[in-house]
């Protein structure tokens, strides 16, 4: 059996401040709405087919579930490229580093306080050789 991750669901403030963050600083693209009541009440963002995020509007109303989700991890295969666009569309990003993984990375927010890390594998990245790597953020 093949398990993959369906969605991630984000509530915002500001659904047009996410959507460009998403679309043209990623380069997500917008699939379809939901409305409610005949307004825009969130939308479906398609980052690769089959991955997506499920955008909805924090109108104060609609039950929340919160947890202990510490960060967004998108993968690339350009992370130059990727930090480029960011840079280019407004967007305030770290510098790249390669991780105690082996794996490129950079950290960026969304619009809605979400830290969000973009990554690149290398053939030495722990996710494909198994290494155990010791942690190099926590002091």
């Amino acid at each position: 059996m093949k398990l993959s991750i369906a969605h991630l669901c984000i509530h915002t403030r500001d659904l047009e401040a996410t959507r460009k963050f998403y679309c043209a600083g990623l380069g997500m693209k917008k699939v379809f709405d939901f409305t409610l009541k005949g307004s825009l009440y969130g939308y479906y963002l398609e980052m690769a087919k089959g991955n997506f995020i499920e955008v909805f509007i924090d109108d104060g109303v609609a039950p929340k579930v919160s947890g202990p989700m510490r960060h967004l991890c998108l993968e690339t295969d350009d992370i130059a490229g990727a930090k480029a666009r960011l840079t280019d569309a407004g967007i305030e990003t770290t510098d790249i580093i390669k991780g105690c993984d082996n794996t490129y990375q950079f950290w960026f927010k969304d619009p809605n306080g979400i830290d969000i890390e973009l990554h690149q594998y290398t053939a030495e990245s722990s996710q494909f050789t198994g290494t155990d790597c010791e942690v190099d953020w926590v002091e």
